[in-house]
């Protein structure tokens, strides 16, 4: 796996911990979840940073903020128990298909 991806992969990674932590800090009223999403965040937009070396700023923010949507979705479901309607599904299986897209067809997407 190119490096680039790996910094994106891990970016997606600590965003998704960091907005998962959001949740549970209670509108920062929460020290530890508020911490986690200080530092989450910001591992986040270094590897961000190190990605863009890499790839364009649309396509890796559309991965990046893709992925970040379905997982957190997820997290959402089967964590905070969110439930999702069919609109909902349909909207993430849409991104996902963009994701796919993009990764498969792209010739601005770095591989």
């Amino acid at each position: 796996m190119p490096k680039h991806y790996l910094y994106l992969l891990v970016a997606i990674i600590t965003e998704t911990i960091g907005t998962s932590a959001l949740q549970s800090s209670q509108q920062f009223t929460r020290l530890i979840p508020s911490l986690i999403v200080i530092v989450s965040y910001a591992i986040s937009f270094y590897l961000l940073a190190l990605t863009l070396k890499y790839m364009p700023v649309g396509i890796m923010y559309a991965l990046w903020s893709g992925l970040g949507i379905v997982f957190i979705a997820l997290i959402g479901y089967f964590y905070f128990n969110q439930r999702l309607d069919l609109p909902a599904i349909l909207g993430l299986v849409f991104i996902i298909a963009g994701i796919v897209i993009i990764h498969l067809f792209s010739q601005t997407a770095s591989h």
